[in-house]
């Protein structure tokens, strides 16, 4: 990309050339409105986004320390504010994305109404919230920018040429709101055509990374509830290779692929798999069915009958038509899944646990790394785990099996709020707190995210402010409990016409019409109680 410079420069040569008719066209200006605009295309910014991941990833390699992170946004404004809020806290969106889970899709973005996650949603509803999540990204990075324009002009203005060239660093230094998108496909939506034709959409709108996941399209269930229906590794395999077409066919050649096995706890296959030779991988498949072995003569009508090692065995069929793994295989059944999806073309694996616990996913995936040592997770921090239960047993059991007093709790009840100050409470916190960098540690674990907290948020904030608004409190419960505490904590959005983009048109008003434009940052404007706080 040119520097700031280099386009007040291009575009004076521009107006040179074009003549009196560009008289009014002020270079700078042009150039101000380049700089604020970086990414013309969605297709732009998959290929920068792919690029920063890729260095990520490269970067974990080394340095098991350096995990990505992200949390799942179901709309611009709220991906928008996450953005702005890490820059002002950390400096930098490093290592830091975007999450579009397609729960929070059919829940909140379905023309139907909130729906469950079964991917009954529209197709095309994924890759509008990657485009509205990039276009207010930036957004962010215009209004940014447009403020450091009007602090350089200021500068200017005062002739302190110290101030300027820092604004002037800041311009030429500026770090973009823009960052990568894991952007959840499902199971593809149909067959593989299908899974390469949304594919298409989602990359050209943006996304560099794709997650899909090895269930059955038209089966498809949340991760975290029962009836999964996984599918064999072949109909996988080729939605995988369908995802890389997608890709290679856009120019985003290092587009990232993320295979997902529901495995662990999908308990139902509605395929037996084709085998063509012993041992491959739908013999494997097929291996872990719950069978009987049979002779010819205690079949019945209709029976769907295996040969394995010269035996006939029977597959237990549901009277859905499904059938069901031997119980205890899950674990087995996602190393193999991960094994053979990175051997089909995935970058990155994920795996859906019923638990959070560091040592279920190290064992996992160590029995991977095995067979391919640099194999890298994404993990599911999932609000469907009750984590205050899940850890406070953790703890529970290791003090047990440490011989320490555990009179003082009851297993079952740690929930319980009569617990939060006591020092298990303390301890499994503490196991919290570092989940993540455990998790990176022990099981390669390079990226975390949390797929619907934007979801509890909004949730949890609204209830809070209706409590009080419609209760005792009245307008107090919105002054003291929403705008008290966004202008203490300087939250960007309190200036909302700002955030909207009232300045952005202000400085376009002006390049337009110069001391002619109408402005509505003028005196009387209301926002102006929230300047210089």
């Amino acid at each position: 990309m040119s520097t700031y410079t280099q386009d007040i420069e291009a575009v004076a040569g521009l107006k040179a050339a074009a003549g009196s008719p560009w008289d009014a066209i002020n270079p700078e200006s042009a150039a101000r409105m380049r700089a604020q605009n970086k990414f013309k295309t969605g297709l732009d910014i998959a290929k920068y986004t792919a690029g920063i991941m890729r260095r990520d990833m490269a970067e974990f390699d080394k340095d098991k320390t350096k995990y990505t992170q992200s949390l799942g946004c179901w709309h611009g404004f709220v991906g928008q504010q996450k953005l702005i809020s890490i820059k002002k806290h950390f400096g930098t969106t490093e290592r830091r994305y975007l999450y579009l889970s397609g729960w929070m899709v059919a829940a909140l973005r379905s023309e139907f109404g909130p729906l469950p996650d079964q991917s009954m949603h529209e197709k095309t509803a994924v890759a509008s919230l990657v485009e509205e999540l990039y276009t207010f990204l930036r957004q962010a990075d215009a209004r940014e920018l447009g403020g450091l324009f009007r602090e350089l002009d200021a500068a200017r203005e005062a002739g302190d040429a110290a101030k300027e060239a820092d604004i002037q660093s800041q311009i030429d230094n500026h770090e973009t709101h823009v960052v990568p998108i894991i952007a959840d496909i499902d199971a593809g939506f149909g067959n593989a055509e299908a899974t390469y034709l949304m594919a298409k959409q989602m990359i050209e709108a943006g996304a560099c990374a794709l997650q899909i996941e090895n269930q059955v399209a038209d089966e498809k269930q949340c991760g975290h509830q029962d009836g999964k229906v996984t599918v064999p590794h072949a109909d996988f395999h080729s939605k995988l290779r369908a995802l890389r077409y997608a890709f290679l066919e856009l120019g985003v050649d290092d587009g990232v692929i993320v295979a997902r096995t529901d495995s662990e706890g999908a308990g139902l296959t509605k395929e037996i798999a084709v085998v063509r030779e012993k041992g491959d991988q739908g013999d494997v498949y097929n291996s872990y069915l719950d069978c009987e072995e049979v002779s010819p003569e205690d079949t019945a009508e209709g029976d769907v009958l295996i040969s394995r090692d010269g035996k006939l065995v029977r597959p237990k069929r549901l009277p859905s038509g499904l059938y069901q793994f031997r119980q205890g295989t899950g674990h087995e059944r996602c190393v193999f899944d991960c094994i053979e999806a990175i051997n089909a073309g995935a970058d990155l694996l994920w795996i859906e646990t019923a638990v959070p616990t560091v040592h279920e996913i190290k064992d996992m995936m160590d029995d991977v790394r095995k067979v391919h040592p640099d194999a890298k997770l994404v993990y599911n921090n999932s609000p469907s785990f009750n984590w205050t239960l899940s850890f406070r047993q953790q703890a529970y059991d290791t003090w047990v099996e440490a011989g320490k007093d555990v009179s003082a709790y009851d297993r079952d009840r740690l929930m319980s709020a009569e617990y939060d100050d006591s020092e298990l409470a303390a301890e499994a916190d503490a196991r919290v707190k570092t989940f993540q960098a455990d998790c990176s540690r022990e099981a390669n674990v390079f990226h975390h995210l949390i797929t619907l907290p934007t979801y509890h948020t909004t949730a949890l904030s609204v209830d809070n402010l209706a409590k009080e608004y419609f209760g005792e409190q009245g307008m107090l419960g919105y002054v003291e409990g929403v705008q008290r505490k966004e202008i203490r904590q300087g939250i960007a959005c309190v200036k909302h016409q700002n955030m909207a983009g009232s300045d952005l048109g202000d400085d376009h008003k002006e390049y337009y019409a110069g001391e002619l434009a109408l402005k509505a940052g003028g005196a009387k404007n209301t926002s102006n109680q929230f300047n210089n706080i």
